[in-house]
């Protein structure tokens, strides 16, 4: 019984200290980071300067060593939640059927990276990818991975965005297949 008296009287001991020590967070400091996380900034402007509608050129290979196949479409970015992310949506026809795509990208302040997140209607998942901006290209340099629905398997893949200038970018977007790194679309943006 001397035994439990002594293990609670440490515990509250441990309690009360712990709780003291709660008490004195900076709670400025905790506010300062979460300003920061959350005020827009120039990489937010980056993403803004792809604001608007733009006509798409897209060009896109089934399997390495097939000849490309070639589309159009429009894609219409806009900035959301107080310009914190951009919205980006396409339209086109794959294949004689409607397409339709969404995507989120953002510039994570916490993370100093861009995030990208990509739906549409020939799928059921979601893809995410994050990047970093490679001055040497102008441009976002994307990785991730996603769940391949033939093999069942998760794929390594990566995206490239080249900005050329206020009116012109492109993606290029390549996975990994059987060890080696393939090209399989290319989306040419030119704005309307």
């Amino acid at each position: 019984m001397k035994k439990f008296h002594v293990l609670a009287v440490a515990t509250w001991c441990l309690l009360a200290v712990t709780s003291a020590s709660a008490q004195k967070i900076d709670t400025a400091a905790i506010h300062r980071a979460w300003m920061a996380y959350m005020t827009p900034g120039p990489e937010h402007d980056r993403l803004a300067k792809m604001n608007g509608d733009w006509s798409c050129e897209i060009t896109f290979w089934k399997a390495p060593g097939t000849p490309p196949e070639k589309t159009t479409g429009t894609c219409s970015n806009s900035m959301v939640m107080g310009g914190r992310y951009q919205e980006g949506r396409v339209v086109s026809q794959m294949e004689g059927r409607s397409f339709e795509g969404l995507s989120t990208t953002a510039y994570d302040n916490s993370r100093k990276m861009f995030i990208n997140t990509w739906i549409d209607n020939m799928g059921t998942g979601i893809m995410m990818l994050d990047g970093k901006w490679d001055p040497t290209i102008s441009g976002i340099v994307y990785t991730g991975k996603y769940h391949d629905p033939i093999s069942h398997k998760m794929m390594d893949i990566r995206q490239v965005y080249k900005f050329q200038d206020d009116n012109n970018y492109t993606l290029e977007a390549y996975r990994m297949m059987n060890g080696k790194e393939v090209k399989d679309m290319e989306v040419k943006f030119k704005r309307k």
